[in-house]
């Protein structure tokens, strides 16, 4: 059930979407450990983003789970989430800050209650 949230300022067609969204989702599975099925990764593109005073192209990302995450496992998503937003929009690692939420089940709803 880890859930990724990216939004950018760089208009992004529907195949680079559904690139990254397959990488992104292979990425956040294969680094903390949870089937791909239970990734949910939500792409915004277009959004008015200022960092430093420049609106270059840049990216915010936050990422939520129920356990999975910690220093080392941070570094890799961050890693290879820049990674993919270099490759797929030409975002600089520099211009991309990811937050990430290590969050109890009872604070995670699904399916009409908690885990």
């Amino acid at each position: 059930m880890p859930v990724m949230n990216l939004v950018t300022n760089v208009p992004v067609d529907s195949v680079v979407i559904s690139d990254i969204l397959k990488d992104a989702t292979k990425a956040v599975a294969r680094i903390i450990g949870k089937p791909e099925s239970y990734v949910m990764i939500l792409l915004n593109g277009g959004v008015p983003i200022s960092l430093g005073g420049i609106e270059e192209p840049a990216a915010y990302g936050e990422l939520t789970s129920i356990g999975g995450l910690g220093p080392s496992v941070n570094g890799k998503l961050s890693a290879a989430i820049a990674d993919i937003l270099e490759t797929k929009l030409s975002i600089s690692r520099s211009r991309f800050y990811i937050k990430f939420f290590d969050v109890e089940r009872s604070f995670f709803g699904f399916n009409g209650s908690t885990f």
